[in-house]
């Protein structure tokens, strides 16, 4: 088997660097090391179709490339970008062909999840009956983007970012192919590896441009920003890093920290997410997560929505922010939110159950006959400024679906429920 590093020179720096066995893959040794998935799949000699799932750069295509290799496969590569129904039918009318001499296809499909769902449910007989061992990549959740019918027939496997051991093993290995180290000193080599934000490809391309200046002076922070450009963080505003964000942006709130919510917020701006979604989502939780335990949430975050509209970007996300630190410092309650669930259980299970007579309007002397609004006290007339009547349906047991906590105002509203519940039983109500 070749070298790592025997490859012409005249092919880009990543090219050079692609792993010529599985050993040297770093960074996925959970899927790769002897008792890890694809370790036992090769330890017994034959292997399963495969989902992988991972961010880019992390080695979908070579490890694909290097399990066929292992096993004996033909690896037959196709992208789900450039290719069609003509396309697959070729592969697959080979595929068999191969078969009938005795080898075996691996079928690597890159961007799998640009398949329509027509064109995957195609894969499935020739999965099925052993054509091709299929090794899918995607980037996305393959449970939002993949066939159910195709997901039963594959495993999925993870694939992680890069950590910074694995990122700096490439720069090492990166330097050994220069024959010179890359013009960085400690800080901006760090720096470098975080501005690869996982991905292994787009280091070797940073390299590869580091590479061409002269080797002294060593470059610190300021110098590394200005000798290459620096990329937006990987996020896709209509795929699940937009979910997994606004997730974390929501539950760091719920949980008042509200440095970590400013965290998450700055990570969605800086990946190119409309601050109005931003703003929407704030404005929910003020009512989700905080509701009456700080009536001026809800207030706040209409203020910074519409001080964002009308300063727009950059400015107006300062309002954002503000909001952000409002929300995360204020007491916490979802008593409103889960009431009204409450309440929609009990109207779904009540049916159309009418309200008592005695709270209905009688404009007609017929509806008067029928009782309508007799027996009904005014509430203002009660010296107590409340009659204690009941408001619920006839038959239908009085329901609590209100349970303020004892944080922020609500404490205040849960005194004044107490004091009604308690003149309603004084009053028979």
């Amino acid at each position: 088997m070749s070298g790592l590093f025997d490859n012409p020179t005249d092919r880009p720096l990543a090219e050079q660097l692609r792993p010529a066995a599985l050993e040297e893959v770093v960074g996925q040794s959970h899927l790769l090391a002897p008792a890890a998935p694809l370790g036992r799949m090769l330890a017994a000699g034959r292997l399963a179709s495969v989902i992988l799932w991972g961010p880019p750069g992390c080695g979908k295509t070579t490890i694909a490339r290097l399990l066929a290799e292992r096993v004996g496969l033909y690896f037959e590569p196709l992208s789900a970008v450039f290719s069609g129904v003509a396309d697959l039918r070729k592969v697959f009318d080979a595929a068999e062909k191969r078969k009938q001499t005795g080898r075996s296809t691996l079928l690597f499909v890159d961007e799998i999840h640009r398949f329509n769902r027509a064109q995957q449910d195609g894969f499935l007989p020739y999965v099925e009956n052993g054509t091709v061992v299929l090794v899918g990549a995607t980037t996305e959740n393959p449970s939002f983007e993949l066939n159910g019918a195709l997901l039963s027939r594959c495993q999925v496997l993870v694939l992680h970012r890069l950590d910074d051991a694995a990122l700096d093993l490439l720069l090492s290995r990166a330097e050994g192919v220069l024959g010179r180290p890359l013009p960085l000193d400690a800080e901006a080599r760090a720096v470098l590896r975080a501005m690869a934000d996982g991905d292994g490809r787009y280091l070797l391309n940073l390299a590869e441009d580091l590479a061409a200046l002269p080797p002294e002076p060593a470059l610190d922070p300021a110098g590394l920003a200005s000798a290459v450009q620096r990329r937006a963080p990987a996020y896709d505003k209509d795929r699940e890093g937009h979910y997994n964000l606004i997730s974390a942006l929501h539950k760091s709130l719920r949980g008042s920290d509200t440095d970590a919510a400013l965290y998450w917020m700055a990570r969605m701006l800086e990946g190119g997410e409309d601050p109005l979604f931003i703003a929407r989502r704030l404005t929910r939780f003020a009512v989700e997560d905080i509701g009456l335990a700080d009536p001026q949430a809800v207030t706040q975050a209409i203020a910074a929505w519409d001080v964002f509209e009308r300063l727009g970007s950059p400015e107006g996300e300062l309002a954002l922010a503000q909001l952000v630190i409002y929300l995360g410092t204020a007491p916490k309650s979802n008593a409103a939110y889960m009431a009204y669930k409450a309440a929609r259980k009990a109207a779904k299970t009540t049916g159309s159950l009418m309200p008592p007579a005695h709270i209905l309007n009688a404009p007609t002397r017929m509806m008067k006959d029928l009782g309508y609004s007799k027996g009904y006290r005014y509430d203002h007339d009660d010296p107590d400024g409340f009659s204690g009547q009941n408001y619920f349906p006839d038959g239908m047991e009085r329901a609590r679906f209100y349970r303020p906590v004892e944080r922020g105002f609500e404490r205040e509203i849960r005194k004044r429920l107490e004091y009604w519940d308690r003149l309603r039983a004084k009053k028979g109500g």
